[in-house]
């Protein structure tokens, strides 16, 4: 439960109409939840016989890495922070309801959107014995509460703690991988999205004027240190936040996108620390894969993209995607220094020896000067070769080589 308008009006219609309600937040490190504790308090207040709060940081930043070495971004880039947080909040939750003996989870995601998937494919996967009820699917509640108005009025006549929505523009969903601002006047594609207020940095261009250096240390994979600190996976994630935010990095991705539904929507997307994390693990990869294993990283990483996206996280195909990715993410031990700037990440360094990055396939072999193993005179006989079938293109098929 976020503690918002709807889960402080469906837990209240709920407990009017007998039913006993257990409320659960799990801590995913809310950027706009300055304490958690007051969303228990709200829940309570609001009629819930229970409201917990469950710590879920760690496994959303392990989730959030398998993202990032996944380069599972979907369509415009978004980096599926929403997506790759449904399945960890369900995992988080389930042994809760079990422990009671409840058998019923409830959500208030839309009938519209993708949430409701995430969270129903995760929940028959992890408890197939478990029903899922969804208010907003439920004919009786959309003929009461047809939008968020009907709900203002309810919770203020009951007397509920909101909090103030009079003056939200967008709706946002948050965790520490980052923000999904949608709804509300971000629906009218007309209108410029810049009056969303970003919650992790800055917009580019309210960014400093001078560039920051930042050094990535990986091993096998792991983002193991920031400008040559060790720290942990989520204090990792934390720190490249603060440092990318500042400079406007991942802030305001602008994404019209294919919701799983079948309708297009429109998305404002924060996440700093995906975004310079995942660049320098781009520029890592450009290092360490060869051309045929680089086709084949690309074709995981597509599917996996739409796995997240589509609520499937938790299925056979994708545990064979990460599978298949294991050995590529192994060889990824690499010292990458990037520039973050108005917006950008922009490759700076690698300490390319032999110690710093071991699987390196970089070498001298393509250079322009007369060093290492690759002799210009060897490249005849290999475009002699592909001329064969070229020369029978032109030959046999004219129309379609020569336009």
């Amino acid at each position: 439960m976020s503690g918002g308008l709807d889960s402080c009006t469906v837990t209240h219609w709920l407990t009017k109409k007998g039913f006993t309600v257990h409320c659960f937040t799990v801590d995913l490190g809310q950027p706009d939840e300055e304490d958690l504790e007051a969303v228990k308090d709200r829940m309570l207040a609001c009629g819930a016989a229970v409201a917990e709060v469950l710590p879920g940081r760690q496994a959303l930043a392990v989730a959030g890495l398998k993202v990032i070495q996944a380069q599972a971004r979907y369509e415009g880039g978004y980096w599926n922070t929403t997506g790759i947080a449904r399945p960890v909040t369900v995992a988080a939750i389930l042994p809760e309801l079990k422990r009671r003996g409840a058998g019923v989870l409830f959500h208030g995601a839309t009938g519209r959107g993708n949430d409701q998937v995430r969270f129903q494919l995760a929940a028959n996967m992890i408890d197939p014995t478990l029903e899922v009820y969804a208010p907003w699917r439920d004919p009786e509640f959309i003929q009461q509460f047809a939008g968020r108005r009907p709900m203002i009025e309810y919770c203020q006549a009951e007397g509920l703690p909101i909090r103030p929505t009079e003056e939200a523009r967008y709706s946002t969903d948050a965790n520490f991988l980052g923000l999904t601002h949608e709804a509300g006047d971000l629906e009218d594609v007309t209108i410029s999205p810049y009056f969303v207020e970003p919650g992790m940095g800055v917009w580019p261009w309210d960014a400093p004027e001078q560039p920051a250096l930042v050094t990535v240390r990986w091993e096998e994979g792991v983002p193991v240190a920031l400008d040559g600190e060790r720290m942990g996976l989520e204090q990792i994630f934390q720190s490249a936040n603060g440092i990318a935010g500042k400079h406007g990095v991942g802030i305001g991705t602008h994404v019209v996108e294919n919701r799983f539904v079948g309708v297009k929507s429109r998305g404002i997307y924060e996440a700093p620390g995906m975004e310079l994390l995942g660049n320098c693990y781009e520029f890592l990869l450009q290092f360490i894969l060869d051309r045929r294993a680089r086709e084949l990283f690309d074709y995981l990483s597509t599917i996996l993209s739409a796995q997240i996206y589509e609520g499937y996280w938790l299925d056979l195909a994708t545990s064979s995607a990460l599978a298949a990715l294991e050995p590529m993410t192994r060889l990824a031990t690499g010292t990458i220094s990037v520039r973050v700037y108005k917006g950008g990440v922009h490759f700076d360094s690698v300490d390319d020896t032999p110690d710093a990055m071991p699987h390196s396939l970089y070498t001298d072999d393509s250079s322009m000067e007369a060093v290492g193993g690759y002799d210009h005179a060897d490249a005849e006989g290999f475009l002699k070769v592909l001329g064969v079938s070229a020369k029978n293109l032109g030959i046999k098929q004219p129309r379609v080589t020569r336009g």
